[in-house]
């Protein structure tokens, strides 16, 4: 996928709304199903289910999940693109499959410019953590004891490609430190095995690791977002231990195949952001490790522009070899 459709994808994303007359004020006439490309239960599965079910309570109309797990989650994204554009097929996009999975996969059944993007539903913080018998309680030591014993510490990741993956490839460039990926298939064996020992450390979701940081069996040694969690107020982040601009913070979003009408679009994001401010709504995303975010189509298109050449560049830096 070339960098060189990002600019111009990117300006037509921000001059498309309003383009065409709301001719769909009758919308949705029909349920309305929501691809989820991955197995239920879990974060990804359990956003979209909650912000359909607000949605389908105000339109009067259900909103299905179907979950299309596989690939990484590019078997459920190929089946949003191949949709019919006509707004009853949207589908939950994580950050990694619009910005990521066409740099790395060289054989995808899709690309990113065969979606339209309708706003970032939340995103989901992640944070450093180290099994206890490691021998450091911060960053700073953590990198100081890799530089002295490189290639001795391994990191876990839900798979290659993955968030957690890219940001310990990313720790280890920004770091000039060489700790060893180790994937797994899916994040509850990669955290398993960090528990367990067998893996020192790893990036996880703040609603994945904080109940093991809260017993003590992980050690948070930096948060890699731009700002300190109130669920971990004392834990720094990655940015504030000495690597300036880090930043690997997970998010969701939604996606219509190319060619939905913009009418439907929109109301679909102003329909989520609606729901992103009832107060039982935020409750339930903060329990789940997750901060809403409602933005707008042309908002969301370009962090998916600009994420996409962060990671381009970071792939290439750290030679990772592309995915069969």
């Amino acid at each position: 996928m070339a960098a060189a459709w990002l600019l111009p994808v990117a300006l037509s994303w921000a001059t498309a709304a309003g383009a065409q007359p709301d001719t769909y004020s009758t919308y949705p006439a029909k349920p309305v199903r929501i691809i989820v490309p991955f197995a239920a239960g879990g974060v990804a599965d359990a956003l979209p289910r909650l912000i359909g079910q607000k949605l389908g309570e105000q339109w009067g109309k259900s909103i299905v999940v179907d979950n299309k797990p596989g690939a990484a989650g590019n078997i459920g994204m190929e089946a949003v693109a191949r949709a019919a554009p006509d707004g009853y097929t949207l589908g939950l996009a994580p950050a990694g499959n619009l910005t990521v999975n066409p740099i790395l996969f060289p054989k995808l059944g899709y690309e990113t410019r065969d979606f339209v993007p309708v706003t970032m539903l939340a995103a989901s913080p992640n944070v450093l953590v180290v099994n206890p018998a490691v021998q450091a309680r911060s960053l700073k030591e953590l990198v100081s004891y890799a530089r002295a014993h490189p290639g001795e510490l391994n990191f876990s990741s839900p798979g290659n490609g993955s968030g957690a993956h890219l940001a310990g490839e990313l720790l280890n460039l920004e770091a000039g430190i060489k700790t060893v990926h180790v994937p797994y298939n899916g994040m509850a064996p990669a955290l398993n095995d960090v528990l367990g020992g067998q893996v020192q450390m790893m990036f996880g979701g703040i609603s994945t690791v904080l109940q093991h940081i809260r017993t003590g069996k992980l050690v948070p040694l930096a948060v890699a977002s731009p700002r300190r969690l109130p669920q971990l107020p004392n834990v720094p982040t990655v940015a504030e231990s000495g690597y300036p601009g880090f930043d690997v913070t997970s998010w969701y979003g939604l996606v219509a195949p190319k060619g939905t009408p913009d009418a439907i679009v929109q109301k679909w994001q102003a329909g989520v952001a609606t729901v992103l401010r009832q107060p039982d709504v935020r409750e339930k995303l903060d329990a789940l490790g997750l901060e809403p975010v409602g933005n707008s189509a042309q908002a969301f298109g370009g962090t998916i522009a600009a994420e996409t050449l962060k990671w381009r560049a970071i792939v290439h830096r750290a030679n990772i070899p592309p995915m069969q």
